[in-house]
């Protein structure tokens, strides 16, 4: 096991915006994502209500007379209503587990767990903030807009790790009928996870779990004898043949997927797995495209 030191909070906020930064040509090569998803001051195109014009459509049964431009209109044999873009802030509240589980990695030359998810929380901020979002940090920071709030959030996220093994998503601060995002390994009690998900879900909140785990989590590759013990040291097993453990523990692994996967569900929200040892940019694409489509 090993554990990297945390970065310094310019270092972590440079990266972050430097992830951030590959996000609009990914999607500019998707078909899908280009069509659903714009960067910058327009990423909400979708009618509602605001100041700028979006585009106009015909007028529909129960539009009202005020509702139909006239002028455009008088062009042509249809009524026409004129669009305006949405231009209602959500508010998005990201938690990342400070658990001492998160410290957790597989190989010397890998970065642990919670740097990936400091880096992922962050640069979805960085993407969200330039996008007109307010985002804060669960617990630490309220909702907020501008670049300002980004350099709080970063200050926060590099801040020390928690005393217990395992964390439970934190959901002080989150605002009603809003968005969140929970990053963690969520290999705690599930009974904290759930009442997480029950309280957002009691506020209309929408959102995404994000389970990051280190790949030596994901494939067991340990064999003969092994001593297994928490990153805070509170449980250790020791085992000659840790080899025969494996099938039993891939199994309670699928199984714990498969949980929080139905747990999502059940309350609208979006379920992944991200390994460490994959890029940063698939599961950053993922979840922002998983929030844009939540509302």
């Amino acid at each position: 096991m090993s554990i990297a030191p945390q970065p310094a909070t310019g270092d972590l906020r440079s990266r972050a915006e430097a992830l951030g930064q590959t996000l609009p040509p990914l999607l500019a090569e998707a078909e899908m994502l280009a069509s659903t998803v714009m960067m910058g001051e327009h990423g909400r195109r979708r009618a509602g209500l605001g100041d700028e014009f979006w585009q106009y459509r015909p007028a529909h049964q129960g539009d009202s007379a005020r509702m139909v431009d006239w002028r455009r209109s008088a062009r042509s044999d249809a009524h026409f209503v004129r669009e305006r873009e949405w231009q209602a802030a959500q508010s998005v509240t990201i938690w990342v587990d400070p658990a001492k589980s998160m410290g957790f990695s597989g190989d010397k030359s890998r970065a642990p767990k919670s740097d990936r998810a400091r880096l992922l929380g962050l640069a979805l901020a960085v993407l969200l903030l330039r996008g007109g979002e307010r985002v804060g940090l669960a617990g630490l920071a309220s909702p907020r807009a501008g670049r300002t709030q980004l350099l709080r959030l970063a200050a926060r996220l590099s801040g020390d790790e928690a005393e217990a093994d395992f964390g439970a998503p934190e959901t002080e601060g989150m605002v009603s009928h809003g968005r969140a995002v929970f990053l963690s390994d969520f290999l705690g009690d599930l009974s904290g996870i759930e009442a997480g998900l029950a309280r957002a879900a009691d506020r209309g909140v929408k959102g995404v779990l994000i389970q990051i785990l280190d790949p030596a989590e994901e494939e067991f590759p340990f064999d003969g004898r092994t001593i297994f013990e928490s990153m805070g040291g509170t449980m250790r097993h020791e085992t000659q043949r840790a080899g025969d453990l494996r099938t039993r523990y891939l199994a309670r692994l699928a199984e714990r997927k498969d949980r929080l996967a139905g747990l999502s569900r059940a309350v609208g929200w979006h379920f992944t797995t991200h390994h460490t040892g994959h890029p940063a940019q698939s599961a950053l694409l993922w979840s922002y495209l998983a929030l844009q489509g939540g509302r």
